[in-house]
């Protein structure tokens, strides 16, 4: 068999369980997987059972020939490490190996995940089956990918067990170096929390009232490092016997307990899972996340490793998706800068947990019902779209999104623990989106120079030399949008002294003397400053008032009630050769809309076209090929006009056109053309 190595094409596929089926089930599914278009399947991912019956045996017979089918049938393998559920016997053998809850409780065997990351034997165990399935398939012609474990930390991300707390002290020790520094950063002389010695320190499981927030934290990057290390110990395996094939594992959305930026430096291409409600209309977080993913290495193409063809089996309620909606949503991930769409799973299980969960081919088990025949019309338009493969997006405005200012934001004792960091990134994410700008999501550290506008919402936790790289930024000539409760705390989750926001109060021009958390029922208004024409008006908000005094900034809209009627609630800045924002409040939709439309017409940020709301529009470049994506949003078809005397190859109907496009009801476009 020839080698199909990795493609340079787009991966259409989905995660395959033929374990799960008697193998005369297997050839049928090479055929239908032919007249789908698929080329690419996760195998394996959870087969630990399967192949390895016990501690000193092993079983691969199955997967050989499987893997030889794949092979055969021209599909690439992203061949999984079936780490993600331990079989029954390690757990019974070796208890240690299970997590335990905050409450002391010892999860069992029975679900899945149920491993604690810490765990010496597990981790013995999975290194030891790893290389076996280096050393067994490394030269075999269908594997393409590794794909170690599965959505790490989906379920279990924190654990309380006795490994974990002597681990957490080594990772402590590394990172103060002494008792002193620790005692310093964590504020222990409040409550009497002062240690003396490393062995004094536990985890903030169970305790009466609030623990120590330095703690909190610094157990939320201990986790999310425990969980990478676990990662690890499987990819360097992966690495040094196959270093040609890349490996990864996959992401979910936005996902809290990792830090995803730390994590894809050690991901040779990003992979993530996306499963959106689907009765909610035009799926903006979902848009936010493919986004999160092209960003997380700089740019590089991510896969779409899972999503459902109609609906899952997890929520309270598990509408399906709409004729058409499938397409259009996955044709979202590609025009984001994804390279492949994957799905879970390729045939819908008979048994278990997710049997009632969506697949390629449904429980019909053949090519007649309405999903499948969806999968195979996308498939095999997918074929006419490998010249976008390794393309990329090139954005001009950035929002700051950062995990441990996520994890600091959100720890307990805040002013108003409704304040959620992922409602204020979307706030001002969504009219971007809605405006059709193309958005990278960088860490607050990182080099700004490409971009013309950044918005750092909630900004809560300033690290050294944040405030430097923000005020070099806007210094040149760059716009910051910053918002409330920004400039708080240091990356121990300590105040900055000297009024808040200190370490930004010379670039904002602003000194914020009192913040006023609202109730739920409560509300103020904000009104434009005279002379502000694009935002002119009077505007609900709520959630949080910032007392201000301007320290050379301008008002650009006033607090309306309270004692602080007339005080600055929105201001601006000139700073250099740029400009930085800054809102007081949390503003209504209309405000927030209207205050990014005045700053991308200041700015001069445009879509790549004009169209109408509710269609979708981003592009794609690579050299001096452009690639549009229009996505209709909308149930019924509308008419999208396009530059004038420019000629476009529509990829999808290979044809020529201008001027102008109709887009059907959840319609999609793919237009190439150059500059």
């Amino acid at each position: 068999m020839t080698s199909l190595k990795f493609p340079n094409k787009l991966c259409y596929g989905g995660d395959y369980n033929p374990e799960q089926w008697p193998e005369e089930v297997w050839l049928d599914d090479m055929r239908l997987m032919r007249k789908a278009g698929v080329n690419f399947v996760s195998i394996g991912i959870f087969s630990w059972a399967l192949l390895q019956p016990n501690a000193d045996t092993y079983d691969f017979a199955w997967l050989d020939r499987l893997m030889d089918l794949l092979a055969e049938n021209g599909i690439y393998a992203d061949l999984a490490t079936a780490t993600a559920s331990p079989p029954a016997w390690m757990a019974v053998n070796h208890p240690d190996i299970l997590p335990v809850d905050e409450n002391g409780a010892q999860f069992q065997h029975g679900s899945r995940q149920h491993y604690c990351p810490n765990s010496r034997t597990y981790r013995e165990y999975s290194k030891k089956l790893v290389t076996l399935l280096a050393e067994r398939y490394q030269n075999h012609p269908a594997l393409t990918m590794w794909h170690v474990n599965n959505e790490y930390g989906c379920h279990i991300n924190r654990c309380y067990c006795d490994q974990c707390a002597d681990a957490f002290r080594v990772w402590l020790e590394a990172r103060y170096q002494t008792i002193d520094e620790l005692n310093a950063r964590w504020g222990t002389n409040f409550w009497s929390q002062k240690y003396y010695r490393w062995e004094e320190i536990g985890l903030p499981s169970k305790t009466p009232t609030y623990a120590n927030p330095g703690q909190l934290l610094d157990y939320q990057r201990f986790m999310s490092d425990s969980l990478l290390d676990c990662y690890l110990s499987e990819y360097h395996v992966l690495k040094e016997m196959t270093p040609e094939i890349p490996v990864l594992t996959n992401f979910m959305p936005h996902h809290k307990p990792l830090d995803h930026f730390k994590w894809a430096q050690h991901l040779d291409i990003v992979t993530w899972d996306s499963y959106p409600e689907p009765t909610k209309g035009i799926p903006v977080d979902q848009a936010f996340d493919h986004d999160l993913m092209r960003s997380l290495r700089h740019g590089q193409p991510f896969l779409l490793m899972e999503q459902v063809t109609s609906n899952v089996n997890w929520r309270e309620h598990n509408p399906m998706k709409r004729p058409g909606v499938m397409r259009l949503w996955s044709y979202q991930a590609v025009a984001h800068g994804g390279d492949g769409v994957m799905f879970f799973q390729w045939r819908a299980s008979q048994a278990g947990a997710e049997k009632y969960h969506g697949a390629m081919v449904t429980h019909t088990g053949d090519e007649h019902s309405r999903v499948y025949r969806e999968v195979a019309q996308l498939g095999n338009e997918l074929k006419k779209l490998d010249s976008v493969v390794g393309s990329r997006i090139q954005a001009k405005t950035a929002i700051i999104f950062d995990y441990d200012n996520w994890w600091a934001l959100e720890l307990p004792s805040k002013p108003n623990n409704d304040l959620k960091y992922i409602e204020q990134v979307m706030q001002y994410y969504s009219p971007l989106f809605h405006h059709n700008i193309a958005v990278d999501i960088v860490q607050p550290s990182q080099d700004l120079s490409a971009y013309d506008l950044v918005i750092a919402p909630a900004l809560y936790m300033v690290k050294p030399g944040v405030a430097e790289n923000l005020e070099q930024f806007v210094e040149r000539g760059g716009t910051l949008v910053t918002t409330f409760f920004s400039g708080i705390v240091d990356e121990n989750d300590r105040i900055h002294m000297g009024g808040y926001p200190a370490p930004l109060r010379k670039l904002l021009g602003i000194c914020v003397e009192e913040f006023d958390a609202m109730l739920q029922d409560q509300h103020n208004a904000i009104t434009a400053a005279e002379g502000s024409s694009t935002l002119q008006g009077t505007y609900r908000c709520s959630l949080w008032a910032d007392v201000i005094r301007l320290e050379g900034a301008q008002a650009l809209a006033h607090f309306g009630q309270d004692f602080f009627a007339g005080s600055p609630a929105v201001t601006v800045n000139t700073f250099g050769q740029g400009r930085a924002y800054y809102v007081g409040t949390q503003a209504d939709e209309q405000f927030v809309t209207k205050l990014i439309q005045h700053i991308l017409t200041e700015t001069g940020i445009q879509a790549p076209i004009d169209a109408p709301k509710g269609v979708e529009v981003t592009c794609r470049e690579q050299g001096s090929d452009r690639t549009l994506f229009l996505l209709n949003h909308h149930a019924e078809a509308v008419t999208v006009l396009l530059k004038d005397k420019m000629i476009y190859q529509d990829l999808l109907q290979d044809t020529s056109i201008q001027s102008q496009i109709e887009l059907p009801a959840n319609g999609v476009a793919v237009l190439r053309f150059q500059i």
